[in-house]
């Protein structure tokens, strides 16, 4: 693999990063997630723009511009022979990079940006099996709820959970006991004949491909409870690598009829 590490390609076993970088000692950055076809990265604009959002609330300086990001972004690609590929996907994680200890920033950051990718699967997701995580809940009053922040502790033991349980993903619920999203989806759900998905301040991450839906008019936002959970009918799980059907959630089984075109 080759990777484009502050501005350089490397092969991977290269590419060095200070053990002092905040990113590493305290999950100081964020990263997004991105797929592209043949060279093109999906909903690229929104992905940067859902970056410097997500900086400017952790007061992370972007060292490029958004022409210099999408440079980078083709560069990997190219450099990993994955231009013309069906599909591949891409990691831009960007920290606050090295500093001494303790909790408060250096006055002037050298962020640390990386890019990595890799092929896509070629086979289509198989329908996924949810249970309600017990263990973990979501803060929606907190400002990382909303950016792509490098935090998962709780999405890792909601996951853990899942797994231990037999299923594939978890529903993570947010502090008021509502639906938020799963560990790394938004979730749909067809509740009495309507789509619907949780709003962000309910916890749901502003999923690019989620925003694309909503602007297509496929859903609408709003709070998912446990009784409307228990009554969906259908539900499909949405980011950046794709859509996902639902095929049951805490053991019951949901209809896994193709969603409608608009959806695609």
């Amino acid at each position: 693999m080759i990777v484009w590490l502050n501005g350089a390609l490397l092969p991977v076993d290269e590419a060095c990063i200070a053990p002092s970088d905040r990113g590493f000692t305290l999950g100081d950055g964020l990263f997004e997630t991105m797929r592209a076809e043949a060279g093109t990265v999906l909903r690229r604009d929104r992905h940067l723009a859902r970056l410097r959002s997500g900086a400017a609330v952790l007061g992370i300086p972007v060292p490029l511009d958004d022409a210099g990001l999408a440079g980078a972004l083709t560069a990997v690609l190219t450099a990993n022979d994955l231009a013309q590929a069906p599909a591949a996907v891409l990691r831009l994680e960007l920290t606050r990079g090295p500093a001494p200890g303790g909790l408060a920033p250096p006055a002037e950051p050298s962020p640390t940006l990386l890019v990595t990718t890799r092929a896509a699967p070629a086979a289509a997701p198989a329908p996924v099996r949810l249970v309600t995580a017990r263990g973990t809940r979501r803060n929606e009053h907190s400002p990382l709820s909303r950016i792509k922040h490098l935090g998962y502790g709780d999405m890792i033991l909601a996951h853990r959970e899942a797994s231990g349980s037999g299923a594939d993903d978890a529903i993570v619920l947010n502090t008021a006991g509502h639906v938020a999203e799963t560990t790394i989806s938004n979730v749909f759900l067809e509740v009495d004949g309507a789509w619907v998905t949780p709003p962000v301040t309910d916890g749901a991450l502003p999923g690019t491909r989620r925003a694309a839906l909503l602007d297509a008019g496929v859903a609408a936002e709003a709070t998912v409870t446990l009784a409307m959970l228990a009554r969906a009918r259908r539900a499909v799980l949405s980011n950046a690598n794709g859509l996902r059907p639902v095929a049951s959630i805490d053991g019951r089984c949901l209809s896994l009829e193709e969603v409608p075109a608009p959806w695609r």
